[in-house]
């Protein structure tokens, strides 16, 4: 992948004092987020109300569950794709471990995924997954009412009926001395996807036909907003 390192990704930072619906901050705001969302499709939000602590034992947690006998991973799931368990292999990646959680703001979801990964019941990861699943609703909402906003689309757009879904991802590291891709280029299906990285870069973004980006260096309070298929039409028609 040709990486272009003289283009600056956009990082906005999302200070209490602006998310006051109607003040000049949240104008301003809206405006940088429409404006990533229309150039790049993407953007860094550094947003410090999800706590670090948070995180990082959702991190840890996650590295519990990877570990978790395959006969279980297999109980995860779904009828959409991509949306259960997704194991290493030569159709997705073989470097690749995913899980994914529907509707992870409702308690009871994260209690029944748990109940097929730990049969005695896992309620340190029920209860930390469940408070970062809600959070990162709070901000997802956050960014769509910005866009909402930015565009004059009035109050009827508010009346969002969705539910959000967790993927919690691990990438194995190549052999040693070989280069693979964790996982192929695509575009996200979802109207639009938030993503919590850990500490180890790996995550690249097309810019411009062909030219990729690296994402490093990101903040411990940053989180990456992508913009989804469904959300590219309504932005760019």
């Amino acid at each position: 992948m040709n990486l272009d390192a003289k283009i600056e990704f956009p990082v906005i930072e999302f200070r209490s004092s602006d998310l006051e619906r109607g003040t000049n901050g949240w104008h301003q705001l809206c405006k940088k987020v429409r404006e990533a969302c229309e150039t790049f499709g993407c953007f860094e939000v550094v947003y410090d109300t999800i706590s670090t602590e948070v995180r990082e034992e959702m991190f840890r947690l996650m590295k519990e569950l990877v570990e978790v006998p395959v006969e279980r991973k297999q109980k995860n799931t779904s009828p959409l794709p991509y949306h259960g368990w997704i194991g290493p292999c030569a159709q997705v990646s073989l470097l690749y471990d995913g899980f994914g959680i529907g509707d992870v703001s409702n308690f009871d979801s994260v209690k029944d995924f748990a109940q097929l990964m730990w049969p005695e019941g896992h309620p340190r990861f029920c209860g930390i997954m469940h408070t970062m699943g809600t959070q990162l609703e709070v901000l997802h909402k956050l960014i769509w009412l910005m866009l909402i906003d930015s565009y004059g689309l009035g109050e009827d757009s508010l009346k969002m009926n969705y539910t959000m879904s967790m993927r919690m991802m691990k990438y194995m590291a190549p052999p040693p001395g070989e280069y693979e891709t964790g996982l192929f280029a695509h575009t996200d299906k979802p109207v639009s996807t938030i993503i919590c990285k850990d500490q180890i870069p790996g995550l690249e973004i097309e810019v411009n036909d062909g030219q990729w980006m690296k994402l490093t260096n990101l903040s411990p309070s940053s989180f990456v907003f992508m913009v989804g298929d469904p959300l590219k039409v309504c932005l760019y028609i």
